[in-house]
């Protein structure tokens, strides 16, 4: 904002108006990210596209997203953050009408990297406009309102994508931004105010090799499964470039006067612990929803839709921690918060280490609710507590690389997470497998032998699939057991954020 809005928050007009709009543009591109998914089938079949070939509708938007999610601050900055605002919501609002309209694979990879492009703003700058028009002691509240928008998007992006798709068209998961995004957009010129630009320069070669390491790693994490990771040429490719280019980065930036990231921003003891967080955060978050869905299908034999709504509990949880946890920044300390919505989540990933597919529907809702209870305790402390010491001006800058680590977080974890569910399934295999012989006592049983017999072909193909499903469930329990490990290993750094004193503007920390 204007240096006169970021010195006297509590004069910023029109707050609620601000507000609101900053949420229906979060809502927008906060659904994308997973609204399409369910869709992929039925665009596949359009496009008459490969599985190889479709799956780059999903990859273009998150490699796009990834490499503009960086240079935010800079644009805000050079053009003005709402100028910067205006264009992004008009362009992806656009790039989601081209989408729709798409005719060939071609189009609509293409579209959906402008869709990416322009949407990658939208998520720091509602931060930046957030934490700059609310005084310090209303930051929580505001935060969480809005962080409702961009948590239970993806959670129910593939509900209403499914929905859209199922009684009218996959082009309506995209034609459905147009009215989000023109309220927006009509919202932002009547009521957000236009901010000082400042006429820097872009240190190019920096933002070249950001973009490169990141979109590489963006690509590896996700085609790599598919790949078989390290054991693909094409894999190793972009691990070499990946990891070449971001030591090209971080040389270039320890030695050049003006590089396109500020070492000095990472001096900020909470900036640089809330981004470590945030990441494992990314992955605790994310991961779950990538397993939950094959879950409830596969082992549990939900149709798709049924499997969507039993997902459902876990935005309700998120929705009614956020509006405790608004009311209580301010109040309590931001690391007890913090360290309940951990202990949320550590719960949450060790019952579902615990689960058959024999559990109820009602366990399922259950652990979705205090899943997402526990992301609500932790998505807006983090936020509130990350950005709150960093400067305003820095604010928008440092929203966009937060939001970055908390992208990386996710697609690293949902990779992770699907390649080990694949390895895990294999190991158990082979171990349940071994003991499928003539001296297992067990096997020899009559009641056993009717049913498993593997003298016959019916017996084999008994035992076969359930020994496959036994294996995949094994798998599943050692995934969610190493969530909660990771859910747990957060826990130390709660010690490294600072708890600022009363009184210190905008520098101050929420307690």
């Amino acid at each position: 904002m204007a240096a006169a809005d970021t010195a006297h928050p509590a004069a910023a007009p029109n707050r609620f108006a601000i507000t609101a709009c900053v949420g229906l543009a979060t809502i927008m591109q906060a659904l994308d990210t997973t609204i399409a998914n369910v869709s992929l089938p039925y665009i596949q079949g359009s496009v008459a596209a490969n599985q190889d070939e479709i799956e780059w509708v999903l990859t273009s938007y998150i490699v796009a997203a990834a490499i503009m999610t960086p240079p935010t601050g800079y644009l805000a900055g050079r053009f003005g953050l709402r100028r910067l605002f205006l264009v992004s919501i008009v362009g992806f609002t656009v790039a989601s009408m081209l989408c729709g309209m798409a005719t060939s694979l071609t189009q609509i990879v293409l579209f959906r990297l402008l869709q990416g492009a322009f949407g990658a703003a939208l998520v720091p700058l509602s931060q930046s406009v957030l934490m700059n028009i609310y005084p310090p002691e209303r930051q929580g509240a505001a935060i969480s309102y809005w962080g409702m928008a961009i948590m239970i998007g993806p959670i129910i992006g593939p509900i209403v994508g499914g929905w859209l798709t199922y009684n009218y068209s996959w082009r309506w998961v995209f034609y459905i931004n147009l009215p989000i995004g023109a309220l927006a957009f009509i919202g932002m010129i009547m009521f957000l105010p236009e901010t000082e630009r400042q006429h820097g320069k872009l240190d190019w070669f920096g933002f070249a090799m950001l973009s490169v390491a990141v979109g590489a790693l963006q690509v590896l994490l996700d085609q790599g499964e598919e790949l078989d990771w390290f054991g693909s040429g094409e894999i190793i490719i972009l691990a070499v470039v990946s990891a070449s280019a971001f030591w090209l980065f971080l040389a270039h930036t320890f030695t050049t006067k003006s590089p396109f990231v500020d070492p000095r921003l990472f001096r900020d003891r909470n900036f640089s612990a809330g981004m470590l967080f945030v990441f494992i955060i990314g992955v605790v978050f994310f991961a779950p929803l990538a397993l939950l869905p094959l879950y409830l299908q596969d082992l549990m034999g939900y149709p798709i839709l049924t499997a969507g709504f039993a997902m459902a509990p876990r935005g309700v949880g998120t929705l009614f921690a956020m509006l405790i946890v608004g009311r209580l920044i301010g109040r309590v300390d931001t690391r007890v918060l913090l360290g309940i919505g951990l202990a949320l989540t550590a719960w949450a990933m060790w019952d579902m280490s615990n689960w058959t597919p024999s559990i109820s529907e009602w366990t399922v809702g259950i652990n979705g609710i205090v899943q997402g209870a526990g992301m609500g305790f932790l998505f807006v402390p983090l936020s509130v507590t990350t950005l709150a010491t960093l400067a305003p001006e820095r604010r928008t800058e440092g929203a966009g690389f937060y939001n970055l680590a908390r992208n990386l977080g996710s697609s690293v974890g949902t990779s992770i997470v699907s390649a080990l569910l694949v390895t895990f399934t294999q190991i158990n295999n082979a171990d349940i497998t071994s003991y499928v012989n003539p001296v297992n006592r067990a096997l020899q049983n009559p009641a056993i032998a009717h049913y498993w017999n593997p003298y016959t072909a019916a017996g084999r193909a008994a035992l076969d699939a359930t020994i496959a499903t036994q294996a995949q469930i094994i798998a599943y329990i050692d995934d969610f057991r190493l969530l909660m490990f990771l859910t747990l290993a957060a826990f130390p750094l709660l010690l490294f954020f600072r708890r600022a004193q009363h009184g210190d503007g905008d520098h101050m920390v929420a307690h």
